[in-house]
């Protein structure tokens, strides 16, 4: 099975889900997004790693994760997000010590926040983008080129740390597969990723 490398394109606010993000990954050379439904820890973090002027009064768990690795010599070589199951996303991390490979199960949250520290590439698997991905709607010209989030100030990291979310989990159970199409289409449309990943779930549990 082909490799296809991920960007991250950005994270979003869940609408449905109390605490819940949406990290958004595009196929690189692609107009697939793969949306991932992560915890407000894990997008702060990674939030925190791609915005380069702002720096915590203390590390978070993963920058403590990437000191002790760089003292002792391990570095994080790729990230590749190799299953999903109900949902639920499987990663590797492919590590290297003394030119020796190790491969290291994660959650794809953890994974990817590693990743954006280590500045190691992202891959997923080509049937996994198949069963996972939603097509984007976004004309090249307004393509994300280099931060994907609009970090440039600490209002976004401030948000992402107080915000809460109090809505009810949906339930679509009463909707067709062909009412879950059309949502799933307007919420991809609307740029409304964590509301597709829940959709395209729902979708594949049918």
């Amino acid at each position: 099975m082909s490799l296809k490398r991920l960007n991250i394109r950005g994270i979003s606010y869940s609408e449905t889900q109390n605490g819940a993000y949406a990290l958004v990954l595009k196929e690189v050379g692609g107009d697939r997004q793969l949306p991932i439904v992560i915890g407000a820890f894990e997008a702060q973090s990674i939030a925190i790693a791609l915005e380069k002027e702002i720096s915590p009064p203390r590390p978070l768990t993963h920058d403590l994760f990437k000191t002790f690795g760089e003292r002792f010599g391990i570095i994080v070589k790729q990230v590749i997000i190799h299953k999903l199951v109900d949902g639920v996303f499987f990663s590797s991390l492919i590590c290297e010590r003394d030119k020796i490979e190790e491969i290291i199960d994660a959650r794809t949250s953890d994974a990817i926040a590693l990743a954006v520290r280590f500045k190691a590439p992202v891959f997923t698997y080509e049937n996994i983008l198949d069963e996972a991905g939603v097509q984007s709607h976004i004309r090249p010209d307004k393509e994300l080129q280099e931060d994907p989030l609009d970090l440039s100030n600490d209002e976004f990291i401030e948000e992402l740390i107080n915000t809460e979310h109090h809505d009810e989990e949906d339930n679509y159970s009463h909707l067709s597969v062909k009412e879950l199409h059309k949502m799933l289409d307007d919420a991809v449309s609307n740029e409304n990723y964590e509301l597709a990943a829940r959709l395209r779930d729902e979708i594949s549990k049918r």
